[in-house]
């Protein structure tokens, strides 16, 4: 079976319709397999269009993978993502292809790297009022500003779920924000 066929059932089909994948989930795994076919096409010799199922195993992939860390110098965590996004691949090969069941089972295990997390480093309260009185207020923008941020600090939002908020979001009667986050759940706050 080509390649091409079963990815643009992984995009098409599988990913927004079985799994219910985010947008940005989509966008990000497309770019993960876009790295993978440009590799598995140079791997085998063959032109991305004439790749096959058969061509993506797991010698394949751990070499796909050991290619980001040591040639495009990507962190174990990029790394695990990209693996994450092969994986996802292969649960839809194992549920939709049983002829490559094993393929697809030998991808599944591959396991993700470990990796350092980041500390998150964090304000004492004194620090956070030096942030809020910073803010100009005589400016046009400075009660904008200033909002955003208490916003920010009460709500624990990220800044991307804030800059994604909407008018109808805001409920004034009852008081309370929906704050929609990572795979489109939604949080309530409530506003004082």
């Amino acid at each position: 079976m080509k390649l091409t066929d079963c990815l643009h059932r992984f995009f098409d089909e599988y990913l927004p319709r079985i799994k219910g994948a985010s947008i940005d989930t989509i966008k990000t795994y497309r770019d993960a397999l876009a790295l993978l076919l440009k590799f598995a096409s140079r791997y085998h010799s063959v032109d991305i269009k004439e790749l096959g199922l058969e061509h993506i195993t797991g010698a394949l992939v751990f070499d796909f993978l050991d290619h980001l860390e040591n040639k495009r110098e990507n962190t174990a965590r990029t790394r695990n993502l990209r693996l994450a996004a092969i994986k996802s691949m292969a649960k839809m090969i194992r549920l939709l292809y049983p002829e490559y069941y094993t393929t697809a089972e030998m991808i599944l295990n591959i396991p993700q790297k470990r990796s350092r997390k980041k500390l998150i480093g964090y304000l004492h309260h004194d620090d956070v009022l030096k942030v809020f009185n910073a803010v100009d207020m005589k400016r046009t923008e400075g009660f904008r500003d200033y909002a955003i941020l208490h916003l920010l600090y009460d709500s624990g939002a990220r800044a991307g779920e804030i800059g994604r908020l909407k008018l109808d979001y805001l409920d004034s009667e009852k008081r309370t924000l929906a704050i929609i986050g990572k795979g489109n759940r939604y949080r309530l706050i409530q506003l004082r």
